[in-house]
Parts: C-alpha cells; sequence; structure tokens
C-alpha cells in the first residue's frame, strides 16, 4: 500500500506517516522497481498499535520502545488498552454522575454538602506525575518529590529559574560546545539533588521536553526555543556520560 492510501484509510496524514518514518517509528519498504514506498500488511498492524497508543497519550519515543522490545506480545497490548480505556470510561462516568447531581442541586431540587461536591471523583490527576511514573518508577519519584519538600517549595523554584535562565542564556550556541554541556550539567546535578536520574533517564526527560507541549510551553517562557535546545544538549550529555 502506498503512503497516500493508507493515509487515507487510517485518518492521519501523509506528513505524519513522513514524520514516523524520519524518527524510525514506521519505515515502509521501498519498492526496487518504481521506486515507491509501500507498507505491508505488518506496516499497517503496526501503525494501528501505534495510533491506538497516542489516543492514549503515549509519547511516540516510548511508543517506539514498545513496539520494537523483542518482548512486544500485541494480544497483551491490546488487553492493557482495553483495560486503560475502560479505567477511564468509569472515570468519566464518575465525573457525569457528579455533574447531574450538581446541576441538579443548582436547580434547587436538592441540596449537597461541600463533600458530596467531591464524592467519588479523583481531582487530584496529575499526568506529569504519571507520566515519571510509567516511565522511570514510583521509587524515583517518591524520592524525588520527598527531596522537594526538604529543598522546601520557593527555594526549589528558585533553583529551577536560576538554571533556566542560564541555559537560555546559552542557547544560541552548539548543544555540543563546552559552555552550553557545562549549564546542561548543572542541570543534571540539580535533577539528582532531588531524585535519581540516569544519563538515559535524563535524555529520556529532554525528549518528553519537545514531544510534550506543556513542557515546551512552559520551558520556552525563558526563551525562544529553549526546550529543543536542551533536548538537544541533554541528549549530548547522554552520549558523553552513557555506560
Amino acid at each position: 500500500m502506498k503512503i497516500k492510501e493508507l493515509a487515507d484509510i487510517a485518518g492521519v496524514s501523509v506528513r505524519t506517516l513522513h514524520h514516523y518514518d524520519k524518527i524510525g517509528l514506521l519505515m515502509p519498504d521501498t519498492n526496487k522497481i518504481n521506486g515507491y514506498r509501500e507498507y505491508t500488511d505488518e506496516d499497517i498492524s503496526r501503525l494501528q498499535q501505534i495510533l491506538f497508543f497516542r489516543q492514549l497519550n503515549f509519547k511516540l519515543s516510548h511508543i517506539k520502545d514498545i513496539l520494537d522490545s523483542p518482548h512486544f506480545d500485541k494480544t497483551e497490548a491490546l488487553q492493557m488498552q482495553k483495560n486503560i480505556i475502560l479505567k477511564e470510561q468509569s472515570r468519566l462516568d464518575s465525573i457525569l454522575k457528579l455533574i447531574d447531581q450538581t446541576i441538579i442541586s443548582e436547580k434547587g431540587e436538592m441540596t449537597m454538602t461541600n463533600e458530596e461536591k467531591f464524592e467519588g471523583v479523583d481531582f487530584s490527576h496529575n499526568p506529569y506525575e504519571e507520566e515519571a511514573r510509567e516511565k522511570w518508577g514510583s521509587n524515583a519519584v517518591d524520592k524525588s518529590e520527598q527531596n522537594l519538600k526538604r529543598m522546601g517549595t520557593k527555594e526549589a523554584e528558585r533553583r529551577f529559574n536560576e538554571i533556566y535562565t542560564e541555559l537560555a542564556g546559552v542557547r544560541h550556541l552548539e548543544p555540543e560546545s563546552k559552555e552550553a554541556q557545562q549549564q546542561i550539567h548543572e542541570w543534571y546535578e540539580f535533577l539528582n539533588e532531588i531524585g535519581e536520574y540516569s544519563p538515559e533517564m535524563f535524555k529520556g526527560l529532554g525528549d518528553m521536553y519537545v514531544e510534550d507541549e506543556r513542557f515546551t510551553k512552559n520551558i520556552n517562557k525563558f526563551g525562544d526555543g529553549l526546550a529543543q535546545f536542551m533536548q538537544q544538549a541533554m541528549s549530548v550529555y547522554y552520549e558523553n556520560h552513557k555506560e
């Protein structure tokens, strides 16, 4: 199947498929006779998995690691995806129920206590924490949270802002330059004051800076292009310090 045909049936853009090819996520073979890029049935099944994971807000780099794992089992993955959707469905049903009750209360047909206004729904949902727990495990995150509390919110915020500002000041340099690597090393050292980050985890965090628009938006407040610069510098740092 040619790229335009696959884009049409999958409901994605040709540009998206080109991007997946570029990052090694979905790479079709080239027909030696006509030179066209063609997708096999196996490629099409892989794209289905990619799109399922994307609907569940998995990052592209994470999806690639999962699909390329020698232990990947498609049936297990589908069951896991189904379980996640069922949990989310249950969570949304609870929210809808609470909204309906609140509407009735606002009409004066019933009275809700303050406790009942939040009953049955977890409003502490933190996608950053969940992503970190998923990627690096609960122990590392729990230790980070303890160290942040010990350091104090204001002091931690001051250090974050200081390091981001210093990095913004060198973002015009090459990511592999001595100055850039010195600044990114300070960031690595600070993260290890509040948690346990291996060079590989550090690189993964940098990838999230450009894959997740929430990170990108917040970091780029310190300077246009800072998130992209940090991702590149953190990748270089990983290459220089990996075991």
